[in-house]
């Protein structure tokens, strides 16, 4: 049914039980961690296998580079279609609601990563299994876009006012806590099968997991989202979907230059999680078992990094936290380079030291986005704006880092890294001159 056309401030949000409990944000802060968790968990058992699996099985016919690039390629899709994905699904949530919306757009993530694990070899079927590939990997970018609940922002703005940003770095938990067992899950597997076994079916079993993962996900969602106290909160906070349009004619100048503001975090995202594991993979001997249970370590750092990253926010707030953040990554960016080639060591103290100013950074470049809106325009405007800062800080990070490190050497992805750093101190300076950048 379509929404009325008066203003989320006219809507009366429907009146109390009083036998309901009260929900606190740790409730919220369950469902969110939940749903994380399990969308990285999808997104990293892809991220793996464009590395170790897809080059050989679906881009045999070229050298072990150029399949790999063209396999970042197809990774790169889900980020070029999740913007479409929020269009389409914020439309089904407007005329029937955040259960539908949810339902549709998990089934359609968890269909899309089960029929991954089923696709032939491009031996068998020939360049229908790329196409195949291609497509699915576009159906996880549509879901991806569509499976935003609004919790953060709901989490956020339920939070108490001194812990407020404390508790905006709980949806980031879940990056690390998917990287950790899809890591763990394909060191398991290329540790105990052959290397004939693991191509040929053992690479299977991560994507079977992630549906799981996805069901129980999606029950545990949907048991928060639909209820009544859920319903009353969102309504309450006018954290409702809007149409596009119109956050974008309101709102136009704070999508531009917030999707810029955590593009120096995101673009890090991957140099220290998809990168890495294609330049050791491609370029060294060293063991695959080994650098993937390095990543896991290297994600539990990064998981305290950003619990560490609430507590410095609500001592310094958003902005200056991510402008140190930027300047961090800056840094790293020059270092990183002599450290990923310095093999053994120097390996370990990327992975880690990359993941820490990873960890403070990224803990907060969501709550910082959502802080430029106002509230009835908060739960589309951040996921516009989120959409737009994966695609621009990390869609096509793995493959212009690799492109540039084979053709001029490992110091050009550094200044790749550097270049994202700039523009999210540049846009870190223009937020402020936004209305609602006083927010930060």
């Amino acid at each position: 049914m379509q929404q009325p056309t008066t203003t989320h401030s006219d809507k009366m949000p429907p009146e109390a039980d009083p036998s309901e409990h009260t929900i606190s944000p740790s409730d919220i802060a369950v469902g969110v961690i939940i749903g994380r968790t399990s969308e990285f968990f999808d997104f990293f058992v892809f991220a793996i296998a464009t590395v170790i699996v897809f080059p050989l099985r679906y881009f045999p016919f070229l050298d072990p580079l150029n399949a790999t690039l063209w396999s970042f390629a197809i990774f790169s899709l889900a980020f070029v279609a999740r913007p479409f994905g929020t269009a389409i699904f914020t439309l089904i949530d407007r005329r029937y609601g955040k259960g539908v919306k949810m339902t549709l757009a998990l089934l359609l993530l968890g269909t899309s990563t089960v029929a991954m694990g089923l696709v032939p070899s491009y031996d068998s079927i020939g360049d229908y299994a790329i196409l195949v590939l291609c497509l699915l990997r576009i159906g996880q970018g549509l879901a991806l876009g569509g499976a935003w609940d609004g919790l953060p922002s709901l989490l956020a703005l339920s939070a108490p006012e001194d812990r407020r940003r404390f508790y905006v770095m709980v949806p980031q938990l879940g990056a690390p806590l998917g990287l950790i067992v899809a890591s763990l899950l394909f060191a398991y597997l290329v540790q105990n099968l052959s290397e004939a076994d693991f191509l040929d079916w053992g690479w299977r079993y991560p994507f079977f997991v992630a549906f799981a993962i996805n069901v129980v996900a999606l029950f545990a969602r949907l048991r928060i989202v639909v209820t009544p106290e859920y319903a009353r909160m969102f309504q309450q906070r006018e954290l409702e979907p809007t149409k596009l349009r119109d956050v974008a004619k309101i709102d136009g100048k704070t999508i531009l230059v917030g999707a810029f503001v955590p593009l120096a975090s995101f673009a890090l995202f991957h140099m220290v999680t998809v990168f890495p594991l294609s330049w050791v993979f491609l370029y060294t001997d060293e063991s695959l078992t080994q650098f993937l249970v390095i990543e896991a370590v290297a994600a539990a750092f990064g998981l305290a990094a950003i619990v560490l990253s609430g507590v410095l926010a609500d001592l310094i707030g958003h902005r200056k936290l991510l402008f140190r953040g930027a300047i961090a990554i800056a840094v790293f960016s020059i270092f990183a380079p002599l450290l990923l080639a310095g093999r053994g060591f120097g390996e370990a103290v990327y992975m880690i030291g990359g993941f820490i100013i990873l960890g403070i950074s990224f803990g907060q470049s969501s709550g910082a986005v959502a802080s430029l809106f106002e509230s009835r325009y908060r739960y589309t405007g951040s996921a516009v704006v989120s959409d737009l800062a994966w695609l621009f800080g990390a869609g096509f990070a793995p493959l212009a880092a690799l492109a540039l490190s084979a053709n001029l050497g490992l110091f050009a992805a550094g200044l790749y890294l550097l270049s994202g750093a700039i523009c999210t101190i540049l846009a870190l300076h223009f937020a402020r001159k936004l209305e609602f950048g006083k927010s930060l």
